[in-house]
């Protein structure tokens, strides 16, 4: 029993020594750049998208069929899913994966959108782009600018819409986690990817789709997205997950084989989810105040634009303090981050700021002001005079009636 208690004593020791948390000791280990697979990895909060993890998150690679993340979101977001796309001979005999589309059949672009997401049809991917841009090559040009305005990417440029080889056809780990991020935000492309099976009733190919990513069905917590292949770009992978409100993506690029791609990913959503949360740091309109200056006593206010989160250490408390120059100070662990707030002056200022500018000799309206301020005054005293002269008349009147009914 002694040796025992002092075996358990050690053990107690050594993990508060640790200064980890007991619950996220194994969980939350970090991992290293040797551990993954792929040339290129990351991992980002899908909220707040914070960099949790990366390995050469700029290295410019072919992305496969993860391009299809991309046309996916453009699709739903610039085209009517009630369209009758007609299926054209080129998208009839496009290579590599195919939902088998008939040429001159007519298919709804919501039905091309989930064949495109769950099955990666190629054949899809060349039906939608002729659709919405009349070719592959405008569409490209059209995906690229749409891609650059909505997600930012800087490291991307796609030559087509299905990710087959082209060598001007790259992107970066870090670009291909902010178009996740990004498509991952509208509902009908989450439902699309979270999707494992579907009937699939086309003019040569009646089936059932079945999802290849793989993560819906092994990974509890997936949500998405895209898993991708070529002779030159190997094996890509981009893959979410939530656990309560806390949602990770992780991308892995360049990976020797499908399972190895799997691999990679399941041990960052494992790192991102069990070792950091996403939690709401101030709420859309929330106030803070501060004094407007030294020495002076009036409050000037900050608000949330929106609701503001950060992705923290699992079981930490994030510290959250207003800056002197009226920012959102987060601080949690080695996370330290801010965020910009809406300002606003003290009632008094306000007041003093417009009347300043009433006084303000530049101003077009300033003697048209003064005049009517005269004109004003002067009627004023107009009628106060009337007024008291008429006052004085009666009363004078009224004292010679007095008089004379007293003589």
């Amino acid at each position: 029993m002694r040796l025992l208690l002092t075996y358990l004593l050690v053990v107690v020791t050594v993990i508060f020594n640790l200064d980890v948390p007991v619950a996220f000791a194994e969980g939350s280990a970090a991992i290293t750049p040797d551990e993954l697979f792929g040339e290129s990895a990351i991992l980002i909060d899908a909220t707040t998208g914070q960099v949790l993890f990366e390995k050469n998150p700029h290295a410019k690679l072919y992305p496969a069929s993860i391009t299809k993340i991309a046309t996916g979101i453009y699709a739903i977001e610039k085209g009517n899913p009630d369209d009758i796309v007609t299926v054209s001979k080129k998208a009839r005999y496009e290579e590599g994966t195919r939902v088998y589309l008939g040429e001159g059949e007519q298919v709804s672009l919501r039905k091309l959108e989930y064949g495109l997401l769950m099955h990666s049809g190629n054949d899809a991917a060349t039906a939608i782009a002729e659709h919405m841009s009349g070719s592959v090559e405008q569409f490209a040009r059209d995906l690229n600018a749409y891609l650059a305005e909505k997600t930012g990417v800087t490291e991307t440029h796609f030559a087509n819409a299905h990710g087959l080889h082209d060598p001007e056809h790259y992107t970066t780990a870090a670009d291909m986690a902010k178009i996740a991020q990004y498509a991952m935000k509208n509902p009908i492309f989450r439902e699309i990817v979270g999707t494992n099976r579907l009937p699939w009733d086309g003019k040569e190919w009646k089936s059932e789709l079945v999802n290849h990513n793989k993560l819906l069905r092994d990974y509890p917590g997936a949500t998405g997205i895209k898993n991708g292949f070529t002779d030159q770009a190997m094996h890509t992978l981009v893959g979410s997950a939530k656990r309560g409100d806390t949602e990770m993506i992780a991308v892995t690029m360049k990976a020797a084989s499908s399972n190895y791609a799997y691999k990679d990913v399941t041990k960052l959503l494992n790192y991102g989810l069990n070792g950091f949360e996403t939690k709401r740091i101030a709420k859309k309109g929330e106030r803070y105040s501060a004094v407007a200056a030294p020495g002076d006593t009036s409050q000037v206010s900050y608000t949330a634009k929106e609701d503001l989160y950060a992705t923290v250490p699992a079981g930490s408390e994030p510290i959250v303090q207003l800056t002197a120059d009226g920012q959102l100070s987060v601080t949690a662990g080695e996370l330290e981050v801010t965020y910009p707030l809406e300002r606003h002056e003290p009632p008094g200022q306000r007041v003093q700021a417009a009347s300043i500018a009433m006084d303000t000799p530049d101003s077009d309206h300033t003697y048209a002001r003064y005049g009517l301020l005269i004109a004003w005054l002067a009627m004023n005293l107009f009628l106060i005079g009337y007024t008291l002269a008429r006052s004085r008349r009666k009363r004078r009147v009224r004292q010679r009636d007095w008089q004379r009914r007293i003589n």
